[in-house]
Formats: C-alpha cells, sequence, structure tokens
C-alpha cells in the first residue's frame, strides 16, 4: 500500500523479493514461555453451521448447535463459573447472524475458562466482529476472524488468550477497520502465534493493559502503527513477532492517549515496563521501533529492515496526553479526577498542540539491527528537552526531556548514505548527558561500517548468517530495570531474561 512513497530502488526490492513476508513463526529460542492453559474442567459445547440445529442439546457432533450466539447464551451471565466451557466449531463459515452481538459479563476462572476453539485458522471463520466486555479467562484458538472491519474488541477483560487466530480487517486505504484487534483497560492479555492485518490505524492496539505478552505473531497492513502499548499499559513483553508493510512506523511503546482511558495508578507515563525482544520490522515507511513517553522500557535484538524511508529508523520522543472531548462529556470528570490525584494530564479541550508532553525514563536500546531503506534524514529522532504552556499546572515539570536515562549501544546501524545521527542541531542527547552524547552514541555503536550478514532479507528471513559480520560486532549488557525511582503506586517488575543472540536467532 506504500510503494508509491518508496524510492525506484526499494520498489524493485519490494517487487522482487517481498513476496515473502517477515518469517516469525521460524524463529526459535523464545525467553518468553506460551501462557499455560492447564487441564480445566469443562462442558464440552458443538456448534457446526452447516448441519447442526439450535433446537439441539449441543452436547455432542452429533447434536451439534447451529449458531455461537446459543452456546454463548448456555453459559451463565454474571456469576463465577465454577465448571468451564469448551465450545468446539466445526469447520465452515459463521455469518454475523450466528455469532453473539455482544460479548458480556461471563467470568470463567483459572480451573473453570471459557474456550471458543475453531478446527483451524483456514477451515473455521468468523464473518463477523468479536466484541467482549468485562469478562475473565476467555480463550480463542484456532480460527480466523474475517469482517471487513473492525475484527475484535475486548474492553475490561481479564485473562484473555488468542492464540492461532487470524484476524483480518480491511484494506487500509478503504478506512472500513479503524483497528484489526483492540485491547483496553484490561489486564493479563497473551496474544500468541496469530495473525492480524488490514487497518488505516492499528493492525494491533492495547490501551491501559496491564500483564501479558505478544509472543511470535504477524502483524501488519496497517496505515498508521503496526501496533503499540499505551495510555498507562505496563509489564508486558513483545517477543519474536513480525511487523511489517506499515505506514507511520512499526511497534511503539507508548504514544498519546486521552486521560480518562486511564487507569489508576498507571496514570503517569504512557508504558512502563515493556520488553521489545527478538522482533522483525520490515518495510515501516516510518520509524521501525519507537517509544514515545515510556519508564523502563528495553528494545534489543530486534532486526529492522528497510524501515525509516519518510525520516528516521528510531524515534525516542515525547508521548502525548490529552483530555479527549468537549466540556460536560461522559467521563471527561475523569481528568481533573486523575490529575488531583497526582497524575499527569490536563482538563483542557484538545486543539491540536495544548496536550502535556509525556517524557521518558530508563529507555535502553540495546544491540539491534538497524537497516535502513535508507531513511531521508538520520538515524535517530531524539527532540530536545521541552518546556510550554500546556506543561502548566500538568504535574510535570515546566522541562521535561525524552532523553533522561537513554542509553543506545551495541547497535548495527546500516543506513547507506546517511551520516546524520539525529542529534546535531540542538535535539536530545547533547554533551552534558552523561548516558547519551555524540561520542558515547559512535563509540558504542557499530555505524555504517557494513552490511549484515542476514540469510534471506529478501525472502523474509531475517537471522544472521552463522559466523557472518553480525556476530562479530560488539554487543553490551542489558541494564535492568531501575526500581529505585518508581512512579507513585507503581510496583517493580521481574528481571530480565534477555539471552544473548546471535546466528539462528536474532532477528
Amino acid at each position: 500500500m506504500f510503494t508509491m512513497r518508496y524510492p525506484l530502488l526499494l520498489i524493485v526490492l519490494l517487487v522482487i523479493g517481498l513476496s515473502q513476508s517477515p518469517n516469525a513463526s521460524a524463529q526459535t529460542g523464545f525467553a518468553t514461555s506460551p501462557y499455560d492453559i492447564g487441564e480445566p474442567t469443562v462442558v464440552d459445547i458443538f456448534v457446526n453451521p452447516t448441519t447442526g440445529d439450535d433446537n439441539h442439546d449441543g452436547l455432542s457432533p452429533q447434536t451439534a448447535l447451529r449458531s455461537l450466539a446459543t452456546a454463548w447464551r448456555m453459559i451463565p451471565m454474571g456469576e463465577m463459573l465454577t465448571t468451564g466451557y469448551h465450545v468446539h466449531l466445526a469447520e465452515g463459515v459463521y455469518p454475523e447472524n450466528l455469532l453473539p452481538y455482544y460479548w458480556e459479563s461471563r467470568y470463567g476462572t483459572y480451573e473453570a475458562p471459557i474456550i471458543i476453539q475453531g478446527a483451524g485458522a483456514d477451515s473455521t471463520i468468523l464473518a463477523g466482529n468479536v466484541n467482549i466486555y468485562d469478562t475473565r479467562y476467555i480463550y480463542f484458538l484456532d480460527l480466523s476472524i474475517s469482517y471487513g472491519a473492525d475484527a475484535f474488541h475486548c474492553e475490561l477483560c481479564q485473562y484473555l488468550l488468542i492464540r492461532d487466530v487470524r484476524m483480518v480487517g480491511a484494506d487500509p486505504d478503504t478506512y472500513h477497520a479503524q483497528e484489526t484487534l483492540k485491547v483496553n483497560q484490561s489486564q493479563y492479555i497473551y496474544i500468541e502465534n496469530s495473525d492480524m492485518s488490514g487497518a488505516w490505524d492499528n493492525a494491533l492496539d492495547f490501551v491501559a493493559v496491564q500483564y501479558g505478552h505478544i509472543l511470535n505473531n504477524r502483524i501488519h497492513n496497517a496505515g498508521d502503527w503496526c501496533g503499540y502499548v499505551k495510555g498507562g499499559s505496563a509489564y508486558i513483553r513483545i517477543e519474536g513477532n513480525a511487523f511489517y508493510d506499515c505506514g507511520n512506523g512499526g511497534f511503539s511503546a507508548g504514544q498519546g492517549t486521552g486521560f480518562q482511558f486511564m487507569t489508576p495508578p498507571w496514570i503517569h507515563y504512557e508504558a512502563y515496563f515493556i520488553e521489545i525482544v527478538n522482533n522483525v520490522v520490515a518495510n515501516a515507511y516510518g520509524a521501525g521501533i519507537g517509544v514515545q513517553g515510556g519508564y523502563n522500557v528495553v528494545v534489543a535484538y530486534n532486526t529492522l529492515w528497510h524501515v525509516g524511508a519518510r525520516s528516521h529508523l528510531v524515534e525516542v520522543v515525547y508521548g502525548g496526553r490529552s483530555c479527549d472531548g468537549q466540556v460536560g462529556d461522559e467521563g471527561r470528570e475523569r481528568c481533573a479526577e486523575y490529575l488531583a490525584s497526582g497524575g499527569w494530564g490536563t482538563t483542557a479541550v484538545d486543539d491540536g498542540n495544548n496536550y502535556v508532553r509525556i517524557p521518558n525514563k530508563h529507555v535502553y536500546i540495546y544491540n539491534n539491527i538497524l537497516w535502513g531503506s535508507p531513511s531521508a534524514y538520520q538515524h535517530f529522532w531524539i527532540p530536545a528537552p521541552y518546556s510550554g504552556d500546556s506543561q502548566v499546572g500538568s504535574g510535570l515539570p515546566d522541562v521535561v526531556f525524552a532523553d533522561e536515562d537513554l542509553q543506545i549501544r551495541g547497535n548495527i546501524i546500516w543506513n547507506e548514505g546517511v551520516d546524520y545521527i539525529g542529534i546535531e542541531d540542538g535535539e536530545g542527547c547533547e554533551d552534558d548527558n552523561p548516558t547519551c552524547n555524540m561520542t558515547q552514541l559512535q563509540a558504542d555503536n557499530t555505524i555504517n561500517q557494513f552490511m549484515p550478514d542476514l540469510v534471506a532479507p529478501m525472502e523474509g528471513v531475517f537471522h544472521a548468517v552463522v559466523n557472518g559480520n553480525v556476530c562479530d560486532a560488539p554487543t553490551y549488557d542489558i541494564p535492568p530495570f531501575v526500581i529505585d525511582d518508581l512512579p507513585r503506586g507503581i510496583s517493580a517488575w521481574r528481571a530480565h531474561n534477555i539471552p544473548k543472540l546471535c546466528a539462528g536467532i536474532w532477528g
């Protein structure tokens, strides 16, 4: 969808080489374990859209129901389950009239979850959207959701697992799908081995989500960022994914959020304790990876390929905080409540410029391969300190910084023909910054010294070549998260489990 924005050389590369998408599923050596479903106690319910009948009891394949909506109504609403429900969906297409209109208030437990399982992503297709509210311990396995609009939404969910699921929205140019997968104000969210594509905004959008992982997925074909976690999202590991064919960028920790959509105590930074590890980002017109208002964020052992044609490869910039809507709108009163309780934000009606700039602190960008398209201007975007009227009364100091304890080390940067680091003209990482400055950046990173030896990037295989030059470049130990200056109410997270990677695993 972005072919016309790329220079001619890259257009040729895309045509001859990217018939193969990045190979996430072939990656190995993940430090993150999949979510453990355990051995729950369940009642089996069978659904068959071709031979089933909603007058049946649904307790065997021979007496299958016809609609998933009927199966959903068999699950008690508003009460804690003592026995789970395993809904088996036979192969076939399930049109909207066979699906629940609104999936609401089912309260599973670990021992008694709700499992919605198909016969495989190529065989069981939900031809309508899934819209879930206030539901716990619900697992979606082995199916497709193909709607031509927003495919999946979960609000106020706990313990959501999506595994081996394909979600298809719509071509970004049609504006029919804003997000393919959106989760908000939720906790313990696990997305694994799945494929999300087709949105004019984001293929994956987490707002105010705490705890979980995004593991070994393919996330692509979006007009803005392929995906991000923002709005006070915290304690999330993003590992082994392929992000590709997106406009504004690949993946970002933080971005911009309406203050009223956040959840205490995570009402300061946009993203906390985020690990972005061993992912591939390919063919992002903007930055491959971004941090926008992040606290304790690690970006390590990722491979970025053909990114940044618009401007730069990686950005560490301010997040944004507004109070959305107009005075008197429902829910807008939370902006004042959160501000009074010590959060960072505003009650002003947004005019496009008066949003609060959210700083970064303790961002560590280590041992990545950063391969530009090449980029149009520079390797990094790290803005200068910011002060403005919007910061007054925000709960933040009048001057904020995007680069406090920012560390960028051990990265292989191949951005042929681009010599501009991105901090030369009064931007961030000035000489008095002890952790990020021009001398340090040039000494601690391998910049335009060689083209990285990757197995077959034109065919979507981004592993480093065994005994190639990637393994010869210096790497550095990743610092632990800082826990002695936590924002009020925020708890510490685990120590890193990020093994040193090289040939066969890196990227």
